[in-house]
């Protein structure tokens, strides 16, 4: 564990090994590519790299080490700028060396960074940014994908909303890949329930005034009989949420439904109590050992638990270790065997890398809002754990 952590300390502050530790110990390199400046997403790619970082602990048992070789993590911001970011994997990737990538946060940021990838010949695992398309035709052979997708997002949110003919549903969410990916997929998990969706409304990202777009969509909605929704699928800042609500939309009976949230925002939840929707990961939720063990470390290191991002880093590095364990050899083409239906555990149970398109299937939590007034931030209390094999997830890219 030491060791590990020096190597952490030492590529986050841009120091290097010494020549002769690098030939004696022949460490594997893996550049994690994030968002650290520029963004109110910063949280969720400090949660990733923590969650990351104790993957490698866990996976390794605590030696920092995979087939007797230390991991060095090599850390490099892209400003959630897509040019900045392709410079940095390019660099990571040619002049670092690294053995692979994993990143990035923001799903338009990373979509620049999947030509890198094949041009190196060199994998990339997508986390924790979300867009179908990530594994879509534009994408390649050498990208793999831990974190959820927007289908998972949307089916289980579908799910939970328990669709039928009597369901309208007005959707909200930002206009890039994150947003129109969702309802796209939304869509297409409605098909064949019977239910509605009267009107789709797009906002740019860092939107603060949603009253336009509400009173569109109080309109679409209000004259409908049966049960009435605004879906928000907006994953930064705004409080479009807050701003609807207290438009009150209940007037014309329409209600608020939307995917859960990192811990920081779930304070603002509270003003939603029952509210049932979808979420990737909840602390409590999930009954596994390595769940267990993430939440009592990260509460006893940090002093709070692990949150949304946190669960997604650990669930990469684990498929780092996973695959650098079991490949033969390191060359990229006996990666890519090997991690094709490869399955692994994480903290919210197993997950498998689909072979035609490299998207990790994997199971979603279904939840109800609960308030407590002891507790800091609204509860998603566990409705039930949606399966993998529940969700009809397209495939993105054939092989």
């Amino acid at each position: 564990m030491a060791l590990f952590k020096r190597l952490v300390a030492s590529a986050v502050m841009g120091m290097t090994l010494s020549t002769a530790a690098i030939a004696e110990n022949d460490p594997i390199k893996i550049a994690l590519i994030h968002g650290l400046s520029g963004s109110s997403f910063e949280a969720f790619s400090k949660q990733a790299q923590t969650g990351f970082e104790m993957g490698i602990e866990y996976g390794t048992g605590g030696t920092g080490e995979i087939n007797g070789r230390p991991i060095e993590l090599i850390i490099k911001d892209t400003q959630f700028k897509p040019d900045i970011a392709r410079a940095v994997l390019a660099e990571a990737y040619g002049d670092d060396e690294v053995l692979l990538a994993v990143g990035a946060t923001s799903s338009g940021v990373t979509t620049g960074m999947l030509p890198i990838a094949e041009e190196y010949e060199k994998i990339l695992i997508v986390e924790p940014a979300v867009a179908d398309s990530l594994t879509g035709p534009d994408s390649n052979r050498y990208v793999f994908k831990t974190s959820r997708n927007s289908s998972m997002d949307m089916q289980a949110q579908a799910l939970a909303l328990n669709p039928d003919e009597t369901l309208y549903v007005a959707t909200l969410a930002e206009d890039y890949a994150f947003g129109r990916d969702g309802i796209s997929a939304f869509k297409t998990a409605l098909d064949g329930s019977g239910a509605t969706v009267v009107t789709e409304e797009y906002v740019p990202q860092g939107t603060t005034d949603f009253t336009a777009t509400a009173e569109r969509m109080f309109n679409a909605l209000k004259d409908k009989e049966g049960r009435k929704v605004i879906l928000i699928y907006i994953a930064g800042g705004g409080d479009a949420p807050g701003k609807i609500q207290a438009m009150d939309p209940s007037r014309f009976g329409i209600e608020i439904s939307m995917g859960g949230h990192i811990l920081p925002v779930l304070p603002t939840y509270k003003r939603f109590p029952g509210m049932e929707g979808a979420v990737y990961y909840y602390y409590e939720a999930f009954d596994n050992e390595i769940n267990d063990w993430l939440v009592t470390e990260h509460t006893a290191r940090f002093d709070g638990p692990p949150d949304f991002f946190t669960a997604g880093g650990m669930s990469a590095a684990l498929a780092v270790v996973k695959a650098l364990t079991e490949a033969p050899d390191y060359d990229t083409e006996t990666l890519i065997e090997t991690m094709e239906g490869m399955s692994w555990e994480t903290p919210k149970g197993t997950m498998t890398f689909r072979p035609e398109d490299h998207q990790a299937l994997q199971d979603m939590l279904h939840f109800k809002i609960r308030v407590d007034d002891a507790v800091d931030w609204a509860i998603p209390d566990k409705v039930r754990i949606i399966p993998a094999d529940e969700m009809d997830i397209p495939i993105g890219r054939e092989n």
